[in-house]
């Protein structure tokens, strides 16, 4: 699937702004990390885009209706990727997509909200700042800091380098994603 074909079933499920910003910014993360890993960048972009392509239209179906929609397309991996993004559905973690997925999700949005209450966004973000907030709970309270753990044990990245992974991705695409 290209990333066009992907943008395309996105846009017909998706039309709040904050989630296809999330969409676009967990897309470029994946796209990066596809490459830095050696593995289909595209592929991985594809996956971060759409893994919560169908969560506005359909809430209580989510991951489900684009899970589905991919096999029948036969994008496996795609799909097994999206389906195991949250630990809680006890999907097993087979690729290093499956993982990179669920390690990206949640802390891309969570550092996208510290670029938010930040005058200059992501620029200067540091990753000490980002953990600082990652343990007051009361911000960005719905986050699950125990998904971004799981995410970043099962990628066993080391957490410091990873948060700079993503504010250096999200940094290059700051005007785009409006965070700097």
């Amino acid at each position: 699937m290209t990333k066009s074909e992907a943008k395309d079933i996105l846009t017909s499920m998706t039309k709040g702004e904050s989630l296809l910003r999330h969409a676009r910014s967990v897309e470029l993360v994946m796209e990066a990390y596809g490459k830095h890993f050696g593995e289909d960048a595209e592929e991985w972009a594809v996956t971060g885009m759409l893994h919560d392509a169908d969560y506005e239209a359909y809430p209580e179906e989510h991951p489900n209706r684009i899970v589905k929609m991919l096999r029948e397309m036969g994008e496996e991996k795609i799909a097994h990727a999206i389906s195991a993004h949250y630990t809680k559905w006890n999907v097993p973690y087979e690729t290093k997509l499956d993982k990179a997925l669920l390690a990206c999700d949640e802390l891309t949005g969570f550092i996208i909200a510290c670029c938010q209450i930040r005058p200059e966004g992501v620029v200067g973000l540091t990753p000490k700042s980002v953990k600082k907030k990652l343990k007051q709970k009361s911000f960005a309270a719905k986050v699950e800091r125990d998904e971004i753990q799981s995410g970043v044990d099962l990628l066993e990245v080391d957490l410091t380098e990873h948060i700079q992974f993503i504010i250096n991705v999200l940094n290059e695409h700051k005007e785009e994603l409006k965070i700097g």
